[in-house]
């Protein structure tokens, strides 16, 4: 039996190079973080409202057992859409859908400051909703979708930091705008970030 011996021509066998992770353009990072902004807005808007709620009754009329409608009717919608979004996004694409669900969130946002009364005011809080649900799952998709694998962890990094930030000072700003310019204010709030 014969054993090979190394040889003082062999050859070394180069290892292979870890492969380059690919750059990201400035495009994509601006769709990441601008749909993490949405799903910011969104879940902020849960808890700027519960913050300001007593208020909130008392410019609409609204008794205190009617008041928890304002913000269980915003749930329910979020709640209702986001299993819905991964659909509707292959129906009308993604960028279409999320486009003008951040536009008519914007839109119902301002429109909750102007209700005149408590079914009104639970009507708009539904449609805000169910629009503002959809900002969230897609963050969640554009992240996934858009970014390489190793660049990946520094998008979900953003999602969480807007999905624990945004409930921690809802209630601070909530508050805020509240006692010092009124509880309309609170939901003029999301225009600024949303434009």
């Amino acid at each position: 039996m014969t054993t090979l011996q190394p040889t003082a021509n062999a050859v070394p066998i180069p290892n292979p190079a870890a492969p380059a992770t690919p750059a990201v353009p400035t495009r994509t990072w601006i769709a990441v973080i601008g749909a993490t902004l949405g799903a910011f807005m969104a879940v902020l808007n849960i808890q700027i409202v519960n913050a300001s709620l007593a208020d909130i009754q008392g410019g609409i009329g609204a008794g205190i057992d009617d008041g928890g409608w304002i913000s269980t009717s915003y749930l329910i919608a979020e709640i209702v859409v986001i299993p819905l979004s991964g659909w509707l996004a292959r129906v009308f694409s993604v960028r279409i859908y999320l486009l003008t669900n951040a536009l008519l969130f914007l839109v119902f946002s301002a429109a909750c400051a102007l209700a005149q009364d408590l079914p009104q005011m639970i009507a708009l809080r539904a449609v805000q909703g169910f629009t503002g649900g959809v900002l969230i799952p897609m963050a969640f998709t554009l992240i996934i979708t858009l970014l390489p694998k190793a660049k990946q962890p520094i998008g979900l990094a953003l999602f969480a930091l807007s999905a624990t930030f945004a409930p921690a000072i809802g209630p601070t700003i909530g508050g805020y705008l509240t006692e010092n310019w009124g509880w309309q204010y609170i939901f003029y709030v999301n225009l600024v970030p949303g434009a």
